[in-house]
């Protein structure tokens, strides 16, 4: 079995867990740590916005001040995602590595095969969309329709990702939603009227899901990072080695936080 290396850090801010994505990705990129996947959760909550979205059209920030929310812009693409119970993974490998090899749609079905394995250890019965976008209804939420290799139960999205490619490496991350408040989402993002905020909140209601809803209860974040440790070896082939950050990692990392995921240049760029 090849080994990766498996990385859990908890709760950390908007700013830090964008930075320390960004800072694995350079430290893989150059052979400094081997593949990784990273198990996190965010305190304070937080939105993370898709790399192309204008925050200023689609975010209402003093919502967000009230609520105690960070927003960042991430690295990758997709629509705007409320990170606040759940478990998000992030997984960097070079382009090359055979795991993930290919194009962007056979690494999202690489990965999905680990999600796939990981839900099926806590008994949640999810199954792979065939990648049909609804043209019914298209909010700035990221969870109102599945895309190609992402995982639905009974219908409903329940895990989202995201991927983008830069020097040769790979970054692929995923909120995995313990639970969702459907209210508090779309009291922070921006819409033309009241009328159309109605629309999309009940759309998205019946387009989403949380592990929640699927298991009829809350399961512990120790237990969800078990399972999904377990369900990135068996969908991958591989072993994971849990480690620490290297140093340089957490030096990047915290720069990164500074002088650009905390910075108003890069949250609000146009």
């Amino acid at each position: 079995m090849i080994k990766w290396r498996s990385i859990s850090s908890g709760p950390l801010t908007g700013a830090l867990n964008m930075a320390l994505d960004e800072a694995i990705m350079m430290s893989v990129g150059r052979g400094l740590a081997p593949p990784t996947i990273r198990f996190y959760q965010w305190s304070p909550p937080a939105i993370t916005l898709g790399y192309f979205q204008s925050l200023e059209k689609e975010i209402d920030l003093p919502a967000c001040q009230k609520a105690g929310i960070d927003v960042v812009r991430r690295l990758t693409g997709g629509r705007a995602v409320l990170h606040h119970w759940e478990l998000t993974y992030s997984l960097v490998a070079p382009e090359g590595d055979p795991k993930v090899a290919g194009s962007v749609l056979q690494s999202y079905l690489s990965i999905s095969r680990g999600l796939l394995e990981g839900l099926a250890g806590l008994g949640v019965k999810a199954e792979l969309t065939e990648g049909t976008k609804s043209r019914e209804f298209n909010s700035a939420a990221c969870f109102d329709t599945p895309s190609w290799y992402e995982l639905v139960v009974g219908g409903k999205k329940l895990v989202g990702s995201a991927q983008t490619r830069r020097n040769g490496c790979l970054l692929q991350h995923g909120s995995i939603p313990v639970q969702t408040d459907v209210d508090l989402l779309f009291s922070i993002l921006r819409f033309p009227s009241e009328e159309v905020r109605a629309r999309a909140k009940a759309f998205f209601a019946v387009k989403a899901t949380s592990l929640e809803d699927s298991l009829g209860y809350v399961p512990d974040f120790a237990k969800l990072g078990e399972s999904f440790q377990r369900g990135f070896e068996a969908g991958l082939g591989i072993t994971l080695q849990e480690q620490r950050l290297l140093p340089e990692e957490m030096a990047w990392a915290d720069e990164l936080r500074v002088g650009k995921y905390g910075t108003d240049e890069w949250n609000g760029r146009k």
